[in-house]
């Protein structure tokens, strides 16, 4: 079948969504939202550097609830506290749309209360599913750690450490404001959740490692934070401006989920505009460390296709391959709030040709 998609943003991560249907042979786009104005009325295969789509950008949430679609593609932009697009996603979900979200949503079972029971009153209202896609928050966690401990007789902790440069990232307002990076280290607490880039990740890895603990029989008895901020060895100059030295040049999230027999599960995150506080001076995208018997150790890299010379990055690309390989499964799935599977691999389907 061919599903009708609507895009919902077109930042870097939502640009490349756009791309992946619009190059999709079972994709149609049928509309797309973007919050600038000076994006509205644009054709989408202009934004997205393809032929001409005949489908407009709009700013008119109401043009885009009106549509008929099986599906929308949730990219805004991350922003605190978690859960501050709920809003959004309420409508969409009220309207009849399936919305796939890559800002959390790995687990919304496990918020209680009056949280989790709007978004399942939405979901009966329109008959539709919400699920969360993405690296991580999606697949580095809640898919390919999960699946590693398939051959472990016995676990005690599972680790994933994530390590991502930031100089290119250009945004000003998303590097300072929503990341924290130029904080004064001493004027920020980081395990404060009041703290913005806190208050938008903490409630989304709660979700993460709470989709670790179902998938594996676990029962999370508590969470505990981490997190710690480095200052500039030096001044920087990055894409998105100046960073003193002595500001904050390096953020290092941990979450720490302690279940039954004292297992732990841990994701560990590093945001980094220099590594000079790195334990090594190139990691690679993801480290898994499993300490069990067997223990076990996956490092993860993404790479660009030797033919692209877009700028457009390997990683971006695979949120948008999560994105479009989960869309058969939230558009098959039950109304209500959907925990992703273990496994949403690529398929072709057989009556088309290959996605190019």
């Amino acid at each position: 079948m061919t599903f009708r998609v609507i895009q919902w943003a077109t930042g870097a991560m939502g640009k490349t969504c756009l791309r992946a249907v619009l190059d999709h042979p079972d994709m149609t786009l049928v509309g797309l939202y973007v919050y600038g104005a000076a994006k509205a009325g644009r054709d989408a295969g202009d934004i997205a550097k393809r032929p001409a789509t005949g489908v407009l950008a709009t700013t008119d949430v109401e043009t885009i609830l009106a549509l008929d679609a099986d599906v929308v593609i949730h990219c805004a932009r991350l922003a605190p506290p978690y859960g501050s697009h709920d809003a959004e996603i309420l409508r969409l979900l009220e309207s009849g749309k399936n919305v796939i979200s890559i800002n959390g949503y790995s687990d919304p079972l496990a918020w209680r209360g009056e949280r989790l029971a709007a978004l399942e009153a939405a979901c009966r209202k329109g008959g539709a599913s919400l699920m969360g896609a993405g690296l991580n928050p999606g697949f580095a966690a809640e898919q390919l750690a999960v699946v590693a401990s398939g051959i472990c007789a016995d676990i005690d902790a599972i680790e994933v450490v994530e390590s991502v440069d930031c100089r290119a990232v250009r945004s000003p307002e998303y590097v300072f404001d929503v990341l924290g990076f130029g904080s004064d280290p001493a004027k920020v607490d980081p395990n404060d959740p009041a703290w913005g880039p806190a208050s938008s990740l903490n409630g989304m890895y709660a979700e993460t490692l709470s989709a670790m603990a179902k998938s594996m029989g676990l029962s999370l008895s508590r969470i505990v934070t981490e997190h710690r901020v480095f200052g500039a060895t030096e001044a920087l100059e990055v894409a998105a401006g100046t960073i003193a030295q002595g500001r904050v040049a390096h953020v290092n999230w941990r979450w720490i989920g302690h279940a039954e027999g004292d297992r732990r599960l841990i994701m560990s995150i590093h945001w980094f505009m220099e590594p000079a506080h790195l334990d090594e001076a190139d990691p690679p995208l993801w480290r898994l460390k499993i300490q069990g018997r067997p223990g076990v150790r996956i490092a993860v890299d993404l790479d660009k296709h030797p033919e692209d010379r877009t700028p457009t990055t390997a990683e971006q690309w695979a949120v948008a391959g999560s994105v479009i390989n989960a869309i058969p499964v939230v558009c098959a799935a039950e109304p209500g709030p959907v925990t992703r599977p273990l496994a949403t691999p690529f398929r072709l389907n057989p009556d088309r040709r290959a996605l190019a």
